[in-house]
């Protein structure tokens, strides 16, 4: 099986395990590697060079064997108790990568003894699975629709039974949900926005977008908005950082720090030097837009964004958004991931603005079946959440 955007995990020779439950033990960086290349798509949290990124957690990287056959892999990130550093949480984002359309007790059982025998307290995972989507249609007439409050209350466009069946066998092994109403959870969101590319044509993939984004578009390339890509070298970061730290004291979001990007930059394009790009949009010399693009194999991701409030009216972000989404195109990517979204469809939320700028791309928005934990040590499990939950996850 292999990560991808579609309800339906696609098989693949390393994917698919025999009769029995795999072996699980841990892989070096290298083996794992060669895995998430063997697959058509994996979510970067899934890739040995995130560990590298997450410089406060742990990392190490379990592989499932049938044999000696490499049949699953998983970046685990292990996160300490405080006061009590023996144990840990072990956190699988957007992972593991096995057959999710199997039985899971075969895959997640040896992961979970594994884990507790080398100190788990619990286990949160994300599976990489769909169970509802939405068209970017209903989206558009739910905000209308006074009536309409969230995504849920639209009738579903897919989904397919996977999602479901993955939900309920976790349910029944004893995970438990870590799902809030609003989407964003301890983790990584429930709720995506996506574009499908496989099958489309670049003219295609314009005239699926709104109006607005295809005015925009053009009012940026008639406004002579230039963007370039870098491989996020000292100075580009810094431009990067600086325009972020606008954006984020503009938006009333917390910045990261320059390192981070830094450390990222080096991880993923050690592993890779295609995995993470930089665009720059630029306007007679002065930078109005950047955003960061994280590829692995046919799997684009939108990952970072800033932009200038100057010079908003020709429209960098969305010469970015379109530059990275035609070079995923180029490249041969099955999907350009948005990625998060609250699944409000209330107009005077406003997180209800994030969606509409996502809507715009004329793609569709997705439900995915959230993260999960699984308590190891229930004792130290309930200390570990009730310290979460003082101090707001």
């Amino acid at each position: 099986m292999s990560y991808n955007s579609s309800s339906e995990p696609r098989r693949t020779a390393a994917g698919t395990a025999a009769a029995g439950s795999p072996v699980v033990r841990p892989i070096g960086a290298a083996e794992h590697l060669a895995f998430v290349r063997a697959q058509r798509s994996v979510s970067f949290l899934q890739t040995p060079a995130w560990g590298r990124v997450k410089t406060e957690w742990r990392s190490e990287s379990l592989g499932w064997f049938d044999g000696e056959h490499l049949v699953g892999a998983g970046l685990v990130l292990h996160r300490p108790v405080p006061r009590l550093d023996r144990f840990t949480l072990a956190y699988l984002p957007e992972g593991p990568v096995i057959d999710w359309s199997g039985e899971l007790r075969g895959w997640l059982d040896p992961l979970a003894a594994y884990l507790k025998e080398h100190g788990a307290f619990a286990i949160r995972l994300g599976p990489p699975v769909e169970t509802d989507s939405w068209s970017a249609a209903q989206v558009k007439e739910g905000i209308a629709d006074p009536g309409i409050r969230r995504l849920t209350d639209l009738p579903r466009l897919g989904g397919g039974p996977i999602g479901a069946r993955v939900s309920n066998r976790l349910r029944e092994a004893g995970w438990l949900p870590q799902n809030p109403e609003d989407g964003f959870g301890v983790g990584h969101p429930q709720f995506k926005y996506v574009v499908p590319l496989a099958g489309r044509t670049e003219d295609e993939l314009f005239k699926g977008m709104n109006q607005q984004w295809r005015r925009n578009i053009k009012r940026a390339a008639k406004e002579g908005v230039e963007v370039t890509v870098g491989d996020g070298t000292p100075e580009e970061l810094k431009a990067f950082h600086d325009l972020y730290v606008h954006t984020a004291e503009r938006d009333h979001f917390t910045p990261r720090p320059l390192r981070y990007f830094e450390v990222m930059f080096a991880a993923l394009s050690a592993e890779d030097p295609e995995r993470i790009k930089l665009y720059l949009a630029h306007h007679q010399g002065d930078l109005v837009a950047a955003t960061i693009l994280v590829r692995v194999g046919a799997h684009a991701v939108y990952s970072y964004g800033a932009s200038a409030t100057a010079k908003r009216e020709v429209r960098g972000s969305n010469a970015c958004q379109w530059a990275m989404i035609r070079d995923a195109l180029r490249v041969g990517c099955d999907v350009y991931d948005l990625r998060g979204i609250t699944p409000t469809l209330d107009a005077d939320d406003p997180h209800v603005g994030l969606v509409q700028f996502k809507v715009g791309t004329g793609g569709r928005a997705v439900r995915y079946v959230g993260e999960w934990d699984l308590p190891l040590r229930p004792m130290v499990y309930r200390v570990f959440d009730l310290y979460m939950k003082r101090r707001g996850r």
